[in-house]
């Protein structure tokens, strides 16, 4: 994305938002305004930055979700820099996506190139899963990777076609889903009933996760969510924040947060040394150096949170 292009970019949102009168609750609104730091979540989408970022949870449905279809269309009729946004629906989590690098996200995580932490919150302490094969809710993350990594096809996407939900997806997910397909707006991608009959909770494909880009996933069963509570709640814990900052000429060029996800303090002694996150910001510096036009600086930063109350 050339300088011309953001501009016009952030032009076309502008308008559109405010051709879609709608409203969000606070958090939402925060997320999408027009001079807010969450500026930088839509551009972070249209840069590859992120593969996919959290608009709302728990929020009015299916209200919320075709006032967003309705903004996506009228910035891709304008730019073609939109075409692959989607709306995407898990329960009542909506998210925004980049089919793209969705799709070479759920490719590269499968591959092992971008290094996963697991993080076990079901003892106390929680702990570092070191070999995934043995923890059955770990599996379950991968099936779901394999999942997403056939529902979103690097190949065909590369070649302009995008995703559809199909018998092969729904049985790798949940095989004990009937093979009839409700069909779906290509609007809106929404994967709740498939997720169904899967062991992997909501927090693991919400809170710390693998699906926003995070590198470390809290792994719970359901069964454990209370003890996974306890767990996190009563440990204190290490932010890492990954910042960058836009160009001067545009309003709000501060730093601004990209993403940022917990991991409990005994487990990141060293911080930003830890090898783990090194390796992490490495992953996020070779996506910057493809649009420094945009980001003129990329940086973590990291901070401590004493123990306190948390909702999974």
């Amino acid at each position: 994305m050339e300088t011309a292009e953001l501009e016009g970019a952030l032009q076309v949102l502008s308008s559109s938002l405010s051709q879609v009168k709608w409203r969000l609750k606070s958090s939402s609104k925060r997320r999408l305004e027009i001079d807010g730091i969450y500026w930088a979540d839509i551009l972070a989408l249209c840069t590859g930055m992120r593969p996919v970022v959290m608009v709302d949870y728990g929020g009015r449905m299916p209200e919320l979700q075709e006032r967003l279809c309705a903004v996506l269309k009228l910035c891709q009729k304008a730019l073609p820099i939109f075409y692959h946004l989607r709306v995407m629906v898990i329960y009542d989590m909506i998210y925004l996506i980049h089919v793209k690098e969705l799709a070479e996200h759920a490719r590269s995580s499968l591959k092992s190139e971008q290094e996963l932490l697991f993080v076990d919150l079901e003892h106390d302490p929680p702990k570092m899963i070191v070999q995934a094969e043995k923890s059955s809710v770990a599996m379950q993350l991968i099936s779901v990777q394999k999942w997403f990594s056939v529902l979103f096809p690097v190949d065909e996407i590369n070649n302009d076609l995008l995703p559809s939900i199909t018998t092969e997806v729904m049985s790798i997910a949940n095989p004990s889903i009937s093979a009839s397909i409700t069909s779906q707006s290509s609007d809106i991608i929404d994967l709740s009933s498939y997720i169904e009959g899967t062991q992997v909770t909501v927090p693991t494909l919400n809170g710390v996760i693998w699906l926003l880009g995070y590198p470390v996933v809290y792994l719970l069963s359901l069964e454990h969510i209370s003890d996974a509570i306890f767990n996190l709640s009563t440990k204190s814990l290490r932010i890492f924040k990954i910042l960058v900052c836009r160009d001067d000429k545009y309003k709000g060029s501060g730093k601004e947060e990209l993403l940022s996800f917990s991991v409990p303090y005994d487990l990141s002694m060293e911080g930003s040394n830890e090898e783990w996150a090194k390796a992490f910001m490495a992953y996020m510096e070779a996506k910057w150096e493809k649009c420094k036009q945009v980001w003129r600086s990329l940086q973590m930063e990291v901070s401590e949170c004493p123990p306190q109350a948390i909702a999974l």
